[in-house]
């Protein structure tokens, strides 16, 4: 059973929310937070598999949020709630260590599937939405910030990966799935996910979303040509 707090300030989108996510086998709703604050204390109480937040709330928002709840377990999955109108926020999130995004108005069957996924490890990367974002916001950093910066890798660590390595790290930067790197590549899907493992252990990375973030920041995939 896979356990959700929900955290958004707007009580008839939590309670939708929650009767979605009722509705399955596999889930349960075990708490609601109307601010991130209430997120933050409820997260640490409940212990959820998931907590689905909101960006926009009063008080402490959602990118705050995300943060004081993987500074308190590094191992909790925060999956970020947005309208393509905020994109700075998002991507605000994602360098936070959210495991991914959803627009508001994604299908209920694209939600339930996202849930699933975070829940299992993966993070949430859709083509056609997250990398579109990321590529976007990335030109909003000032050029210094294309480097390790507070503590992450550079395009020198990166650097050390083996040539598959690197084909298969700017394939996921890309958004691509294990799936589809394996047909790219004709490589099987466990190799491709052994590579994963290894690319992530080596860069000191938290999941594909960090694999993202640092592709773009360090300049080794250039906004608009993924």
């Amino acid at each position: 059973m896979i356990s959700v707090l929900l955290v958004d300030d707007q009580q008839l989108l939590r309670m939708g929310f929650r009767m979605i996510l009722d509705a399955e086998d596999d889930m349960t709703v075990v708490g609601e937070a109307g601010d991130g604050r209430s997120g933050v204390g409820m997260a640490s109480a409940l212990k959820p598999d998931i907590v689905l937040m909101d960006v926009r709330m009063p008080g402490m928002d959602g990118i705050s949020a995300t943060e004081a709840i993987l500074k308190a377990d590094p191992s909790a999955r925060v999956l970020i709630l947005t309208t393509f109108d905020v994109d700075e926020y998002v991507y605000a999130g994602l360098r936070a260590g959210a495991s991914g995004f959803l627009l508001k108005d994604a299908p209920t069957d694209e939600l339930i599937g996202a849930i699933r996924t975070v829940a299992g490890g993966e993070s949430v990367l859709a083509p056609t939405t997250t990398t579109r974002l990321i590529s976007r916001l990335v030109t909003l950093l000032p050029p210094d910030r294309h480097d390790a910066g507070e503590g992450r890798p550079s395009r020198d660590a990166v650097a050390g990966l083996t040539d598959r390595e690197r084909e298969v790290f700017l394939l996921v930067a890309a958004a691509r799935s294990n799936r589809e790197i394996a047909q790219e590549l004709h490589l099987s899907e466990g190799t491709v996910k052994i590579h994963v493992g290894r690319i992530l252990s080596k860069l000191d990375l938290r999941d594909r979303v960090q694999a993202v973030v640092l592709a773009y920041e360090s300049g080794l995939v250039v906004p608009g040509r993924t």
